[in-house]
């Protein structure tokens, strides 16, 4: 089971600990353009992401963040060029075999979230190795979003959805919020508090739609690559110091901290 209490949070100067965001989500964006940048191959910057994976991970955990969801490889990302797909299946293939005993021994649950049939079978098999060897003493989940799309899993829930309602297993009427929450591929984690996108793009590009709803969002010109703890630190500080209301007033909220 999941540890998650407040104990492993470590202090960020100016903010106190129950401020800082359970779920993390964040878009990993610059790759490619911090590899053009120094003259490298593309993969050579996705190789480079990969350390910063290592590292926000760590920091998460400092941090006593519970999930940390990352934007790793969109269903729109089959339409890159075939050379580059092929190295990031590669490479994805090799972070699982490398890092798999690695999240274990850190106590990092790994779950996957998206249409993987459409990986390699050695991949998928990889994944639910990764999958199984974490799913127990943990303190933090790391979900990967790989061949994901926000539309394609609000659109998978609807299908399962009916699919229970034409065989009788549910009435329609029974069919809320908390029935769709259910049967999307985040269900059982909590929505994601933060939602951080790197390199300069201020758009959210079909992740987690009906997840960051209430999102706090925040974008950073740093590409990822060269996004590590201190850019970390500055996200969940500015998340900290938000007020969020959920449709309420700012009196309303005041007043329910004093209480």
């Amino acid at each position: 089971m999941a540890n998650t209490s407040l104990q492993g949070k470590s202090g960020i100067q100016g903010c106190v600990p129950e401020r800082l965001p359970r779920h993390v989500a964040i878009i990993l964006d610059g790759n490619n353009r911090w590899a053009k940048l120094k003259h490298l191959p593309g993969l050579a910057g996705h190789r480079a992401g990969v350390a910063r994976v290592r590292e926000v991970v760590e920091a998460c955990a400092e941090h006593g963040v519970e999930v940390l969801t990352l934007f790793a490889f969109s269903s729109e990302n089959w339409n890159r060029p075939k050379v580059e797909v092929h190295g990031l299946m590669h490479l994805f293939l090799h972070v699982l075999k490398k890092e798999a005993r690695r999240l274990r021994k850190n106590r990092i649950r790994l779950k996957v979230i998206g249409d993987i049939s459409r990986f390699s079978p050695e991949i998928q098999q990889r994944i639910h190795k990764a999958e199984a060897l974490t799913a127990d003493d943990y303190t933090v989940t790391l979900v990967i979003a790989a061949n994901y799309g926000g539309m394609w899993d609000i659109t998978n829930a609807a299908r399962v959805l009916a699919e229970k309602v034409a065989c009788g297993e549910i009435d329609a009427a029974c069919i809320n919020e908390a029935a769709m929450e259910q049967h999307l591929s985040t269900a059982g984690l909590p929505p994601p508090d933060l939602l951080i996108r790197t390199s300069g793009e201020q758009r959210i590009s079909n992740f987690l739609l009906w997840q960051c709803a209430y999102s706090e969002f925040y974008f950073t010109d740093t590409l990822w690559p060269d996004f590590g703890r201190d850019e970390l630190q500055q996200a969940l500080l500015s998340y900290a110091r938000r007020q969020r209301r959920f449709g309420k007033t700012s009196e309303q909220v005041e007043a329910e901290i004093l209480c």
